[in-house]
C-alpha cells in the first residue's frame, strides 16, 4: 500500500538515501528529470517547501518506489497493490504498468495542474468522523449549490470521510455534519478541493498526457481508487487515472477487496502509517507492517522478505 500526500515529512528517504546506491539513483533521475530538488527538500525541508504540492507529491512517490525496490531485492513481491491518491502512481510503477521515469512526469504535471486547478477554482476540504458514508452524502448533496458544490472526496473508513468543494459549500457541510452526530469535523489545509469537480481542469490537463503516455499490463493486480476493483489491462487503468482527480477515493472498499482475496498482511511502503492505522481499524485479523526508515525496511524484510547480498 503506497501512501499519499500529508504523509510527507522533513528527513524522509534520507537514511536510506545514505545506504543504498539504487536508492540514491532514484533521486538523481528523479532531479533530472523534474529540474526540481527532491533530494533536498525532502532530506532538509523547510516544511513549507515540502509542503508544497509540486514537492510533496514527487517526494513521496520517489521514497515509496525506493521504499518498494528494496522490498523486492529481498524477495517481497506483493499478490496486489493499492495506493491512495497520488500513491496509485507509486503502485503503478510496482506493478509495472508505468516506468519510473514516467511516473515522475505525469505526477509533476499533475502536481502543477492541481495546484492551479486550486487557484482558478477555489476549494478546501475537511474530514469528518462518526457519520456513515451515505449520511455523508446526504450531508454533502443538502450542502451543494449550482455554483458551490461540496462532495466526498476520500471514503477512508466507514466512519472516516473527507469532504471537498466550494468553500462555502464545505463550511455547510461541516456545521450539517455536527448538526447530524459527527464525532469530530476537522477542515484540512490544502491548496484545493481535490477529488471534487473543482479539478475539472487539472482532470482535462493530465487525460492527455495519460492518453499518450506508455502504459503495459499490470504484472501485480491493482486496486483501482475510483472502483475499488482489481485491474489490470492498461486502457481502464488509463481511463480510471483520469477520473481519480474529480471522483472519490474508494479505500475503505479497497481495503475490503484485499481483505476478499484472501491477502493476509500488507506492507505501507512510503512515509508515515495513515494507511495501515486505518487497515488495523478495519481489518484486525490482517497483519499490518509499515516500510518507511532504515529500520523499518530492515525489520520487513527479516519478518516476510529473504537475505540477499547488499545493493
Amino acid at each position: 500500500m503506497f501512501p499519499g500526500q500529508a504523509s510527507q515529512y522533513v528527513g524522509m528517504g534520507r537514511d536510506l538515501h545514505d545506504r543504498y546506491p539504487q536508492v540514491r539513483s532514484l533521486y538523481q533521475q528523479a532531479q533530472e528529470i523534474t529540474g526540481a530538488d527532491i533530494a533536498g527538500v525532502s532530506f532538509d525541508g523547510p516544511p513549507e517547501t515540502l509542503q508544497q504540492t509540486n514537492y510533496t507529491q514527487l517526494a513521496i512517490l520517489v521514497h515509496s518506489v525506493a521504499v518498494a525496490s528494496l522490498l523486492r531485492v529481498h524477495g517481497i513481491e506483493p499478490d496486489f497493490v493499492a495506493g491512495h491518491s497520488l500513491g496509485e502512481y507509486s503502485a503503478l510503477v510496482t506493478a509495472g504498468v508505468l516506468d519510473f521515469e514516467e511516473s515522475l512526469r505525469l505526477v509533476r504535471l499533475r502536481s502543477a495542474l492541481m495546484h492551479e486547478a486550486g487557484q482558478r477554482r477555489q476549494g478546501t476540504m475537511a474530514a469528518v468522523i462518526g457519520l456513515s458514508p451515505r449520511e455523508i452524502d446526504e450531508v454533502c448533496r443538502a450542502a451543494s449549490a449550482e455554483d458551490e458544490p461540496v462532495q466526498p472526496a476520500n471514503y477512508n473508513a466507514p466512519v472516516q470521510t473527507v469532504i471537498a468543494g466550494a468553500v462555502p459549500a464545505v463550511q455547510r457541510a461541516m456545521d450539517s455534519a455536527r448538526s447530524a452526530g459527527a464525532k469530530r469535523v476537522v477542515p484540512l489545509k490544502v491548496s484545493g478541493a481535490f477529488h471534487s469537480e473543482l479539478m475539472e481542469y487539472a482532470r482535462q490537463g493530465l487525460a492527455e498526457a495519460i492518453e499518450k503516455a506508455p502504459f503495459a499490463r499490470a504484472e501485480t493486480p491493482v486496486v483501482a481508487n475510483v472502483t475499488a476493483r482489481a485491474v489490470t489491462e492498461p486502457d481502464e487503468i488509463r481511463r480510471l487515472l483520469i477520473e481519480q482527480l474529480t471522483r472519490p477515493v474508494r479505500w475503505a472498499e479497497s481495503m475490503q477487496t484485499l481483505a476478499d482475496h484472501g491477502v493476509d498482511t500488507v506492507v505501507e511502503s512510503g512515509p508515515g502509517n495513515v494507511l495501515t492505522g486505518l487497515m488495523k481499524r478495519m481489518h484486525r485479523g490482517i497483519g499490518i507492517l509499515n516500510a518507511d526508515r532504515l529500520d523499518d525496511v530492515t525489520a520487513v524484510t527479516e519478518t516476510i522478505g529473504r537475505p540477499v547480498a547488499e545493493h
